[in-house]
């Protein structure tokens, strides 16, 4: 697991694709929503879609805001709490 962004907003986790397990055969990307205390786990074709996603928005040099509104799409599927243990 590698963190690959992580601002005031958001942190993105990056999984290891492990063909042993379904959900991280294209990988996985946890993203956290810092301020709203809540987070998506995507895997299997949804890991591999944002990974292609993100691809092209790096590739247009995007500034912190632009790569937090960019996250901030996945929002309205995030209803996992942040919980420490």
């Amino acid at each position: 697991m590698n963190l690959i962004y992580n601002s005031e907003q958001y942190s993105v986790v990056e999984f290891g694709i492990d063909d042993q397990r379904d959900a991280l055969r294209f990988g996985g990307y946890e993203i956290v929503d810092k301020p709203g205390r809540r987070e998506i786990f995507l895997g299997g074709v949804m890991a591999e879609a944002f990974r292609n996603n993100v691809e092209h928005l790096i590739a247009s040099q995007p500034s912190v805001e632009e790569v937090d509104n960019f996250l901030a799409v996945y929002g309205g599927l995030m209803s996992q709490p942040v919980v420490l243990h």
